[in-house]
């Protein structure tokens, strides 16, 4: 779970104007700061089936904004990639 000082560093770093919360480069930060933490909560609770399932959503979720930013703004999609290390 993000903590509110976390989500408010991810914001700032991410933000495309100054009151943005909800823009794709922000929503995909934030997605993918969630899957890293839970990637390494399953790695200790290999049988926890239910947090695997909300990994996957979140992993779908992902994946959803970021074709929209690519096909919105390639620039911008190339940029987020670049800064969060996802591999296409």
């Amino acid at each position: 779970m993000l903590t509110k000082d976390i989500k408010q560093k991810i914001v700032s770093q991410f933000k495309v104007g100054d009151n943005d919360t909800g823009s794709p480069e922000v929503q995909a930060a934030l997605l993918t700061t969630q899957i890293t933490e839970l990637t390494e909560h399953l790695k200790v609770h290999k049988k926890d089936i239910h947090s695997r399932r909300g990994l996957i959503k979140m992993v779908a979720r992902r994946r959803t904004i970021l074709q929209y930013l690519e096909k919105k703004d390639s620039k911008r999609y190339k940029k987020v990639i670049k800064e969060l290390e996802l591999k296409k």
